[in-house]
This record gives structure tokens, sequence and C-alpha cells, in this order.
């Protein structure tokens, strides 16, 4: 952040670097009791479909687990609103998608509602504050990479390229860890939230910017076993009833 801001020069640069002084104030949250972070390792990396068969029988399994209660996380619109069609047709429990209402309507029916489920895309990482049981799990589709095709952030990649430094990890990695960590926030928003993140891209366990990601994140319990995620979000559910 600090040398996004300017605050900090690149090592070896003959510019000095102007004062400052930051603070870490911490948490209120116990993420590790609280929260558990799951990545879907045992899925196919995610390709250029919207979302992959073996995608879908994860999230159905997941929502049918928690008994709805799902913040749905998509890199898309297009995904978000296939993905919706599917799940109302396998699913018992309901299921809103951005755009079919204001967004402040729709997170309104979702708070009010327990087994409702809401899916939508990039201002739903960001602005979406539910405390309570009617959200118990938050579902990220793929790590929110910016487009290849962005002209202003393949400048910078190019830039730091050209000074010697990894323009992947300084630009494309660093903009997908801030737009996780902003999509995991939505899980617990007062210190008696409980649930789990699951983000269905293998690439999270797999690749080798898998632990810069992840390291990104607060410190929630993670795992990989889907077999114990289903268990604790049926626990959840059963202790809300």
């Amino acid at each position: 952040m600090a040398r996004n801001w300017g605050l900090s020069v690149p090592e070896g640069s003959d510019t000095p670097a102007p004062k400052w002084k930051g603070m870490d104030v911490g948490s209120p949250f116990s993420h590790e009791k609280s929260g558990i972070l799951y990545v879907a390792k045992h899925l196919p990396p995610p390709g250029r479909e919207a979302t992959s068969s073996e995608q879908l029988d994860e999230i159905a399994e997941l929502i049918t687990a928690a008994g709805g209660r799902t913040l749905g996380l998509f890199s898309s619109m297009r995904a978000a609103k296939a993905t919706a069609e599917i799940m109302r047709e396998r699913l018992d429990t309901p299921v809103l998608c951005q755009g079919e209402d204001t967004t402040a309507a729709l997170v309104r029916r979702f708070t009010a509602d327990s087994p409702t489920s809401l899916f939508g895309t990039l201002s739903l990482w960001q602005g979406v504050d539910v405390p309570g049981p009617s959200l118990s799990l938050v579902i990220i589709d793929r790590i929110p990479f910016p487009r290849p095709d962005d002209p202003l952030l393949t400048a910078r990649q190019r830039a730091i390229a050209a000074r010697g430094g990894n323009g992947f990890m300084a630009v494309a990695a660093s903009h997908a860890a801030l737009l996780l960590a902003q999509g995991a926030g939505r899980l617990l928003r007062s210190v008696d939230d409980r649930g789990v993140i699951a983000i269905l891209d293998s690439r999270m366990a797999t690749a080798r910017y898998g632990g810069f990601l992840q390291s990104s994140l607060p410190p929630y319990w993670p795992t990989t076993d889907p077999a114990r995620v289903r268990s604790a979000l049926e626990r959840l559910a059963a202790a809300d009833r």
C-alpha cells in the first residue's frame, strides 16, 4: 500500500523515501475460531466457461449443507446469472441474483429470510453488511484477477518488469489479494458470526502465488476437505434453527 501511494521507493533507488507512520489496530474478530477458509483443491482449475459442472455440484452441496444463507461472489455477471438459474432448479431454498431488483432491495430480502441465497458480482464483494445467521457461507467462484486487457494495469505491470520487478505479483496478484480480502470480509460482520469462506478455485492451493493470496487473508482456520466443511455448515444450520 505504501509503495502504491508513493510512500516507499524500490530498493536501490536514489530517490529518498518520504517519512510516514503506520499503525496496525488489529481486529475484534477471532478469525481462526469464527471462520473456516475452504479451498476446493480437488476441483479442476477454472476455464473460460462461466461455471464448470464440478463447480456447480460443489455449490449445490455447500448451499444445501448451509440451509441457504449463502452469499455467492462471482467474477462476472454472466457466471452469477447462469449459476443462479441452475441452482433454482437444483435447490429447495430461494436464490436471488443481482440485477433482478436494486442491490439494496435484494440485500434486504436476503437478510430477512435465512434460507435465501444471493448471487452477484463486484458491488456485492465490497458493499454487503449482513451480520447474524442469514449469512454463514461466502462462495467465491474464482480468484479475482484483473482483466488482461486492462490498459492501466498492463502498463503498471510493464513498468515494474522494466525495473526488474515481478509485474504479475506486484499488480495482478496484489489486485486479486485485495478483492479476496474484501469478499472474505463479508462473512464476519459481528463478533458472534460464524461461517465458511469457500474458494472454488484450486489454484489457491496449487499455484505458486496461492500462498501469497492466502497470506493476504485473515487467519481463518484452513482446510481443503469438502466433507469436513459440509459437516461444519450443517452444524451451524442446526444451531441457528
